[in-house]
């Protein structure tokens, strides 16, 4: 598996004959949440896959309920599991009811830096010193660096495979 989401892109380009596809993001407005739509494009999905021979679809998920738990290692969340079985995260969950497994949770998905600035403006929220931070819609910590003006952010994910 590549290390995340811009090594899949680049992965996609260097290996030829390869038999996957990958998605790379669905979104559904909140608006229309809840309504099956989710599950119907990850099955749409795989039937573009399916129709073009190849084997699997690979996606590198975003949990949904992640920045409820930013603390907790996406190592362990990928691993929770409801009471009835199930995936314990509801889009994670979409993915498994559709037919896919996971295959790793990947910590270091996808880099986001910025200044500083950048990162109060993006969060509505200062950051006095340097250190760790819990931000809203995070799914892990940004890391404040003020004396080199830098906020690094690792988005984690969960690669999950659905056999064709």
């Amino acid at each position: 598996m590549p290390a995340g989401i811009d090594g899949a892109i680049a992965r996609g380009f260097d290996e030829a004959g390869a038999n996957v596809l990958c998605a790379l993001v669905i979104m559904v407005p909140r608006d229309i949440q809840g309504r099956g739509v989710s599950a119907a494009a990850v099955r749409a999905m795989a039937g573009i896959a399916r129709r073009h021979g190849l084997h699997a679809l690979i996606a590198p998920v975003r949990p949904s309920w992640k920045e409820r738990y930013p603390l907790v290692p996406i190592e362990r969340y990928a691993r929770w599991r409801r009471p009835d079985g199930w995936l314990f995260d509801p889009w994670m969950r979409v993915h498994e009811r559709t037919g896919a497994a996971v295959l790793k949770p990947e910590p270091l998905s996808l880099p986001i830096t910025g200044t500083i600035t950048e990162w109060e403006d993006r969060t509505g929220m200062a950051f006095p010193g340097s250190g760790d931070y819990w931000f809203p819609g995070g799914l892990a910590t940004v890391h404040i660096d003020r004396e080199h003006d830098r906020g690094s952010y690792w988005e984690p994910n969960v690669w999950m495979r659905h056999t064709l």
